[in-house]
């Protein structure tokens, strides 16, 4: 099995494709980079937003007086993480405003990509919170659980192991 390759060194056999194949600058990447960032950004901001809308909305649902204290538990840890997963993903528009005209491209889509990074470990807890709830509400604690797995098994299949796998199989 090869050997991990450190971040530094992938980035810069990363750059060093991206100079042969094409034919990019350094500062055209970054601005290539920034440009994906931001179409990703745009998806995530509107589920993000949309799901702690929806969250925010529960409290007001005459059932909500009925929750056990572990759904209590489990509602506002997924509140939690739908909030701060929706300022994470709209945190890079306010570094790119910050540094705006300073000619910190690099800096910006670096914190934009760490910032989206964490955005997307929040979002996976608040998507595995809501169906936790959901099913919890409407079919039960073993209900919940299935529910609670699933919603991480497709999270880490989908989000992290076919990335991997589609990553490991590019030629």
């Amino acid at each position: 099995m090869p050997e991990e390759r450190t971040d530094r060194s992938t980035s810069l056999a990363d750059e060093d494709w991206d100079a042969r194949e094409r034919n990019e600058t350094p500062m055209e990447r970054l601005d290539r980079n920034w440009t994906d960032l931001l179409q990703e950004l745009r998806v995530l901001q509107t589920g993000v937003q949309f799901l702690t809308g929806f969250l925010l909305t529960l409290p007001l649902q005459v059932r909500f007086t009925t929750l056990s204290t572990g759904q209590d538990v489990v509602y506002l840890a997924t509140v939690a993480s739908a909030v701060l997963a929706t300022g994470l993903f709209v945190a890079p528009v306010s570094v790119h405003r910050a540094l705006f005209r300073q000619h910190a491209r690099r800096a910006t889509v670096e914190a934009a990509n760490t910032l989206l990074k964490c955005g997307l470990v929040l979002l996976a807890l608040a998507i595995v919170g809501v169906a936790t709830l959901i099913f919890s509400l409407v079919s039960g604690t073993a209900a919940a659980s299935v529910a609670a797995v699933a919603a991480a098994a497709m999270v880490v299949l989908l989000w992290l192991v076919l990335p991997r796998h589609l990553g490991n199989t590019r030629q």
